[in-house]
């Protein structure tokens, strides 16, 4: 008699209590990888999707077709940048557990995904980050000052107290506001990018979820588009291995890689270590050439590991096991890129430690600053005129009313002000 059907449940590697199992990984040795050209049809590339991008092997020796050459200054840059995102987060992250701000979400262990595909773009092309990408806003020259306060949701606050902490924006550099809806900026960056060719610029759109969200129907929407429309876009799926307390497998990683998609639409899919800060440099630059010469959309893996708990609500002890990240396979980003560089940049261990200690008392005076204009217990305040501004041009009368009311409420209060 056949056997009856059975639901498949993915399963976890590793609970609480376990010893970290990270054996279903599919790696490749560093640069073992062939780098095809950048005018290669989707349909021939599918390799790219299946194995893994990698430069630098554990001799901390840049190896392969896909070694980037940056020079040593442009790496140390990298490293500052990736190296002051950390200490922030660090800090930040202690100040939510000192109740001074409401909510936090580390990048610990991805730091490479944002600061070195940042590097890798142009200051013209438009990024719609996902909530795990202050590497993006840091790498574009976003003051610390600014991030605090939208943190805090002070006076200084760029979404004047509209979002969730974490939920930065900036015109300036091109950087779009970061939604709560999960997926949400991946048809955004499609239609931008849709916009950009109309208009005949050579500008490129960028934007990132984690593996978990491309279970949202957004992924797939955006897929679609900017496949038949040949949008210049870079399609970005963080695979940190989990979403909030989920493994990867339940977002079909178990299946097949999440870079896998993008042959199915006929776009370009490659995996690449997202903690190997040459290798997603590298990988990020070439899919901008394909966008910026008419190849089309790529569809990024980067395969890295979320060091931390999802955010300041989580609790990753519950679900996953204990020390996991020191066993992730491919290692610290920071710490890959510093021993490339001290063996082959010039760099140093006193020179590293004194690069730490300047980006400490740069975070500690950047906090002092932003709490002049506002905490999160004591003034000043957001006017709350604010809540009745940036939505309609002209404001309706009901708007008008409840305004009114309000500060009238005010007159009569004011130690309400």
């Amino acid at each position: 008699m056949p056997r009856p059907s059975r639901l498949h449940l993915p399963p976890t590697p590793a609970r609480p209590g376990e010893t970290p199992d990270f054996s279903y990984l599919r790696l490749s040795p560093a640069g073992a990888v062939h780098r095809p050209d950048v005018s290669a049809r989707a349909r021939d590339l599918g390799f790219l999707a299946l194995d893994l991008v990698r430069v630098l092997d554990d001799a901390h020796d840049a190896v392969g077709p896909w070694h980037p050459h940056l020079d040593a200054e442009e790496l140390q840059v990298g490293l500052r940048h990736m190296l002051l995102t950390r200490i922030f987060d660090e800090r930040m992250q202690r100040t939510q557990r000192a109740g001074k701000i409401s909510f936090y979400m580390r990048s610990l262990g991805e730091e490479a995904v944002s600061v070195a595909q940042c590097m890798a773009l142009r200051p013209g092309d438009m990024l719609f980050p996902s909530y795990r990408n202050q590497g993006l806003h840091i790498t574009r020259g976003m003051p610390l000052v600014d991030m605090m306060c939208q943190l805090l949701s002070n006076t200084r606050d760029m979404c004047k107290g509209r979002q969730l902490p974490v939920m930065y924006h900036s015109a300036a550099q091109r950087l779009f506001s970061i939604s709560g809806n999960l997926a949400t900026q991946f048809p955004q960056a499609v239609g931008w990018a849709m916009a950009a060719a109309i208009k005949g610029e050579d500008h490129l759109a960028a934007g990132w979820i984690g593996e978990g969200s491309s279970a949202e129907a957004d992924f797939h929407h955006a897929l679609l588009f900017a496949a038949v429309y040949q949008a210049p876009v870079i399609l970005n799926v963080v695979n940190n291995q989990w979403a909030i307390s989920t493994f990867q497998g339940y977002a079909g990683g178990e299946q097949r890689s999440f870079a896998a998609r993008g042959p199915g639409y006929g776009i370009a899919g490659i995996r690449v270590d997202g903690n190997d800060f040459l290798a997603v440099h590298a990988v990020t630059l070439w899919a901008a050439e394909r966008a910026r010469t008419g190849a089309g959309p790529t569809l990024i893996e980067l395969v890295t590991y979320r060091a931390a708990a999802h955010s300041t609500s989580d609790d990753p002890s519950r679900y996953r096991a204990k020390d996991d990240y020191a066993h992730w396979p491919l290692g610290d980003p920071i710490e890959r890129l510093k021993q490339y560089l001290i063996k082959h940049g010039g760099w140093s261990e006193e020179k590293h430690r004194a690069l730490g200690e300047e980006l400490e008392a740069l975070v500690v005076a950047s906090w002092k600053e932003a709490v002049i204009h506002g905490s999160l217990n004591e003034g000043p305040r957001l006017d709350p005129d604010l809540m009745f501004e940036d939505v309609f041009k002209e404001m309706p009368p009901s708007l008008e009313r409840q305004r009114a009311a309000m500060r009238a409420e005010r007159s009569l209060q004011p130690w309400r002000k």
